[in-house]
């Protein structure tokens, strides 16, 4: 097989996000229909919270695997942009106010102990990704981003519209509308300049094909438990709207 030029491998990964993306997900289409309870959206932040808070371990594993500097000091604003400086002020914190928003207890959120098995084997499963494959096929998974922007955008709206009392938890949609462009940029030009065969170019499709798997897989579990059929798994997150609901069945 040839090599692809930069411009067709970069149609090769959007092609990758056209089909594969999770904007696609019955759950996330529920979401902006407004269709989910206070419940279901408690559920996918509480869940959604432990993908945020392995997102900067993902990134110290790709430094890790880089002996260039000028690389880890661009790559490095990741951890920072999640973990944030000296005053912690951050990507996860953000994400804490839109859980708090939602009406879950910081203790909660942070413990991650009612998160789903299927959840957590999937973030796992990215950590994995990233740990056990070159640093080409690492930075690679990141490139989901260049798909977030809009999806994001799109999020933001329709939580104004249909769920307000979200509002307050927005900052950290708002500010990823530009990190995550920045971040996709830098990521495309390396893989771009990188992938030196086809074989690699290729590891590099497969490894965003990956990353989509993964996410899509993380709101499986959460459309599966907390939608339909809601099946939730025994020791995970239960909405109090479905223990008041028990308790009246019980009545």
């Amino acid at each position: 097989m040839n090599l692809l030029s930069k411009d067709e491998l970069h149609q090769r990964l959007l092609s990758v996000g056209s089909d594969r993306y999770h904007h696609l997900h019955p759950f996330h289409l529920k979401m902006h229909r407004g269709e989910l309870t206070k419940g279901q959206l408690q559920a996918w932040a509480l869940n959604r919270y432990y993908y945020q808070s392995r997102i900067p371990i993902k990134d110290a594993l790709v430094l890790s695997k880089s002996d260039d500097p000028n690389f880890r000091r661009a790559w490095r604003k990741r951890i920072l942009d999640h973990d944030g400086d000296h005053d912690g002020y951050g990507g996860i914190e953000k994400w804490l106010l839109l859980a708090e928003a939602a009406g879950l207890s910081r203790r909660e959120v942070i413990s991650c102990t009612g998160v789903l098995p299927g959840v957590r084997y999937a973030v796992d499963a990215y950590l994995g990704l990233v740990r056990d494959n070159s640093l080409l096929v690492a930075v690679a998974s990141s490139l989901t981003e260049l798909f977030s922007r809009n999806l994001i955008s799109l999020r933001m709206d329709q939580m104004r519209k249909h769920y307000p009392y979200l509002t307050s938890g927005l900052a950290y949609f708002v500010d990823r509308l530009t990190q995550a462009p920045e971040d996709a940029a830098f990521a495309l030009d390396y893989v771009s300049t990188h992938a030196a065969t086809r074989a690699e170019q290729e590891a590099v499709v497969a490894a965003l094909e990956a990353k989509c798997a993964i996410l899509w897989a993380q709101l499986d579990a959460i459309d599966y438990a907390y939608v339909t059929p809601g099946n939730i798994p025994p020791g995970c997150f239960v909405p109090q709207e479905e223990i008041t609901n028990a308790l009246k069945e019980q009545r």
